[in-house]
């Protein structure tokens, strides 16, 4: 198994850096480099996650083809490259954006893609540890996120933005190089015992149901990451660098928190730590809401590093199960939900503004209480489950 996923390792790791060094200064490159007014940034910060949500989906029904899981994830890598490049060069404000819905939101579907081949791979294999297995990739990401904004800040400023983007690009080439040299299309899924058994894909209002309660989820954790500097330095008189140290906080406990979750799996079903990880972060956001102090909101990010490695982590394995056989199609769908709550999240963070950031954290719980209730409404026998021994096994409905 170590041997085709350690260089699909090194390819989430590698696109996730990128991630990590280009998405905190997308808005400074559009204001200073590019000239771009706020209307805009805002057009820019709209048209794209669309534009990528799209091509996303398309690639994702295309990826589950038999024989098209590694050009479905070669594409976007090699968009990556080239649309980066552009950025290098490019300073005209309409032609970076036409450059920017195409190849760049292309890219985005790395990140599905990856996951989905990785899914094949153990599929292909018979594993009875998927989830264990891809929460380790997923803590790839956060390793990734952890080191790449301070790596980006001090090659931005020796590089100025020609040279970040072509390093951003360099890196992209490499990760398709891992791709073309080291990785070998999954072996196909292994067929079912009995051809006429059932394959434990769940109803499609089953998986729009699941894919809604991510949705709100993760518009509750991007409304977190956007309102914590201003809450902090706003409302309890803290410091820029007091949100810095709450928000790497975070990403380093998510390390060993979904090492340890993935570990769980072999006991729990994801379901239920998944449902048990959003009702900790439901928790999260009451106690962040009413905090007194700095310290308050630190302490609680150990509560904040459970929720996310449960909804970000393990919530990958819950939806591709609720799918099997099309890890294209499901994992596209989670990494859909990501995007479309961020255009969420942005107009709650400017509702806060005017009432208060403590109230983007009151609106955190509402919405992780949404979710919260979603999940509880899919049905527990939709998909695999998996039994104590980490097996997927069909469930009764």
């Amino acid at each position: 198994m170590a041997r085709p996923l350690l260089p699909l390792g090194s390819v989430i790791a590698t696109v996730g850096f990128m991630g990590a060094f280009t998405l905190p200064f997308l808005t400074l490159f559009l204001s200073t480099a590019v000239g771009a007014d706020p209307a805009r940034t805002a057009l820019y910060l709209f048209l794209v996650p669309l534009a990528g949500i799209a091509l996303a989906t398309m690639l994702g029904r295309w990826s589950d083809r038999p024989g098209r899981r590694r050009p479905a994830l070669l594409l976007p890598v090699l968009a990556g490259a080239a649309g980066y490049a552009a950025f290098a060069v490019v300073r005209d404000f309409w032609l970076l954006l036409a450059v920017a819905v195409t190849v760049v939101a292309a890219s985005g579907a790395a990140f599905p893609q990856s996951f989905a081949f990785a899914r094949a791979v153990l599929d292909g294999q018979g594993s009875t540890r998927t989830p264990a297995v891809m929460n380790v990739l997923r803590m790839l990401v956060s390793v990734a996120w952890v080191a790449g904004p301070p790596v980006a800040a001090v090659t931005l400023a020796a590089l100025d933005f020609t040279g970040f983007y072509l390093v951003v690009a360099a890196g992209y080439v490499v990760a398709a190089l891992i791709l073309v040299t080291r990785v070998a299309e999954p072996p196909p899924r292994p067929e079912p015992a009995d051809p006429d058994a059932p394959d434990g894909a769940a109803p499609g209002a089953t998986l729009w149901l699941a894919a809604a309660a991510f949705f709100l989820i993760q518009a509750a954790a991007g409304l977190n990451i956007l309102a914590m500097p201003l809450y902090l330095t706003a409302d309890l008189h803290g410091s820029v660098h007091d949100a810095g140290w709450v928000l790497a906080l975070c990403a380093l406990l998510e390390i060993p928190l979904m090492l340890g979750m993935g570990a769980l799996t072999a006991r729990i079903p994801v379901r239920h730590l998944v449902v048990a990880g959003t009702g900790v972060g439901v928790g999260y956001f009451v106690l962040v809401a009413v905090a007194q102090s700095t310290w308050h909101v630190m302490a609680a990010q150990v509560l904040n590093a459970c929720f996310i490695a449960a909804s970000a982590g393990l919530g990958i394995s819950y939806v591709q199960d609720l799918l099997p056989g099309a890890p294209g199609r499901a994992t596209t769908t989670f990494a859909n939900t990501h995007r479309l709550s961020g255009m969420l999240a942005g107009p709650l963070l400017s509702l806060s503004q005017h009432l208060g950031y403590r109230s983007a954290y009151a609106a955190g719980a509402l919405l992780c209480g949404g979710g919260l209730l979603l999940l509880l409404a899919v049905p527990a026998g939709a998909g695999p489950v998996r039994t104590a021994t980490g097996a997927a096994a069909r469930s009764g409905p």
